[in-house]
């Protein structure tokens, strides 16, 4: 790739890289596990065997490669920094560009369901005038914005990236801004620090400086301690569910990396058990993805050899605290949006509409991976949050 040029792309993993991986399942040494039917240790044992298996002899990479291949796509290197992204352009005149930044252990795919229905709204039951030329990058170090060769990429440097790709690259002068996850606050740096190009963003976090603390392995630190008795137990579930691959991935990522970059049935443990303890499942992991869906996610950060460089995303965002990028009041000028996914609260109830947020929402369903578990919610949300700055 020459530096600036944008090339199209199209998702072709070497066949040995399949036969590799498949050998590799076949032969996985999977830890004894007792009494764990209810996950409570960790991973169970025999679903992860179950879907190692499948993963091995039934699962078809090359039919979800073709699904993958039929939305366009794009490669571009910014900086020595190679950044994969969807872009596909909306037929309908007026069409309004967004871009939608996806998290950890997300990858691009986990919009693919929003994607259709936010081009082209007509053909999906909506209004011609809700129309989107959606962009939807991989987070520089993930999945095909690989590899990455060099440390200290943040997320404010993402934000930074992901400007450049829609107003150098692509050309779009004035754009909307959609999160998740990492992506919230990509989200909210952009609409901090270019609210000349932003029109609005929608779930990107005002709370830029959550990473500026001593302890950021802590999810609450002393704020626990200041909480309502009330209050501790659905604090102290939350973090249970969240905790763990904060505190390795900010203090020991590369020791992780190593187990898992080399053990397919490793990565599955550590990112499936995600899916299942974050997602709106009910413990059920499969009611929210299926077993093809859960595999094309692993099998593109196992293909492209990511796992190192998305983990090492926390450890950066630690050791590089947020600088403001100017000292105006509020710190994102722009209109703000919020969707509320209640099972990803930390007390199950939503916080309220917060300063500068023009459009609020609760859902009672859907978690932590919204876009994938509830996409008719996230793009009824997305039209009416932009309709207005049309």
């Amino acid at each position: 790739m020459k530096e600036g040029l944008a090339e199209p792309f199209v998702v072709d993993i070497p066949e040995a890289t399949l036969q590799d991986l498949r050998a590799r399942l076949r032969r996985a040494r999977l830890a004894p596990d007792v009494d764990n039917e209810s996950w409570r240790y960790g991973t169970n044992g025999d679903y992860l065997a179950g879907l190692l298996a499948y993963w091995a002899d039934g699962f078809d990479w090359r039919a979800m490669e073709r699904k993958i291949n039929a939305l366009p796509q794009e490669r571009v290197l910014l900086d020595g920094i190679p950044i994969h992204y969807v872009h596909q352009r909306s037929p309908k005149p007026g069409a309004m560009p967004i871009i939608l930044s996806h998290g950890w252990p997300w990858t691009f795919w986990d919009y693919h369901k929003v994607v259709g229905p936010l081009v082209d709204p007509v053909a999906h039951g909506g209004d011609a005038r809700d129309a989107f030329h959606v962009v939807v990058p991989s987070l520089p170090g993930f999945g095909f914005s690989s590899p990455l060769r060099r440390s200290g990429v943040t997320w404010m440097d993402t934000a930074d990236l992901f400007a450049r790709v829609m107003t150098q690259v692509l050309g779009y002068d004035r754009f909307a801004a959609f999160g998740g996850d990492w992506g919230s606050i990509v989200t909210g740096q952009l609409g901090h620090k270019y609210p000349e190009h932003v029109i609005g963003i929608h779930n990107g976090t005002s709370a830029l400086d959550i990473w500026n603390i001593e302890r950021p392995w802590d999810l609450w630190g002393e704020m626990y301690n200041q909480a309502p008795q009330a209050m501790r137990p659905a604090l102290r579930a939350y973090q249970r569910r969240f905790s763990s691959h904060v505190s390795v991935q900010v203090l020991d990522p590369q020791t992780l990396a190593h187990a898992l970059h080399d053990s397919p049935a490793g990565l599955a443990s550590w990112l499936v058990e995600r899916r299942r303890t974050w997602s709106d499942c009910g413990g059920d992991v499969e009611r929210r993805f299926t077993r093809d869906e859960l595999l094309t996610h692993l099998t593109i950060y196992w293909a492209t050899e990511t796992l190192v460089t998305s983990v090492r995303y926390y450890a950066e965002a630690a050791a590089h605290p947020w600088t403001p990028s100017h000292d105006r009041t509020p710190r994102i000028e722009v209109p703000a949006g919020q969707s509320v996914f209640l099972s990803d609260t930390p007390t199950g109830q939503g916080p309220g509409r917060t300063p500068g947020v023009t459009f609020y929402r609760e859902h009672e369903r859907g978690g932590h991976f919204a876009p994938a578990e509830e996409p008719e919610a996230v793009v009824e949300d997305i039209r009416e949050m932009f309709r207005p700055l049309r």
